[in-house]
């Protein structure tokens, strides 16, 4: 079993910047984000593969946001900039259980591990 435990949320205007950060309680594989705004359905953000080579973006926040990690120190990060009011939403940190190399998986489902959650409100 692993604990993800996620910090950095908080209100920030449009335009401006925010790092989410995750603290993971074992060694994890593929890790990622994901958030869920009022009303809708969970959704990928961004995933990271366990070396940290291959990372994948949603459309919406690619070239906006960065994904990264630190095995050494088993945290996740999310650098969020630019950010745009239908940004607002619980992002929730994730972790693979199961072994896919170089090919983390964007589904939601596929991730056995969660975090509590963190909330970013974006005002315009």
């Amino acid at each position: 079993q692993v604990q993800l435990v996620e910090s950095g949320g908080g209100l920030v205007q449009a335009g401006g910047s925010l790092r989410l950060s995750c603290a993971a309680s074992a060694s994890t594989r593929a890790m990622g984000w994901f958030r869920q705004a009022p009303g809708k359905e969970r959704e990928f953000v961004a995933v990271i593969s366990w070396s940290g080579r291959t990372t994948y973006y949603a459309d919406s926040v690619m070239g906006r946001f960065t994904i990264s990690r630190d095995n050494a120190k088993k945290t996740l990060s999310l650098q969020m900039n630019s950010l745009k009011p239908e940004d607002t939403a619980v992002y929730y940190c994730a972790a693979d259980k199961n072994l896919r190399g170089e090919r983390p998986t964007r589904v939601a489902n596929d991730y056995e591990y969660w975090g509590q959650g963190t909330q970013v409100t974006v005002s315009s």
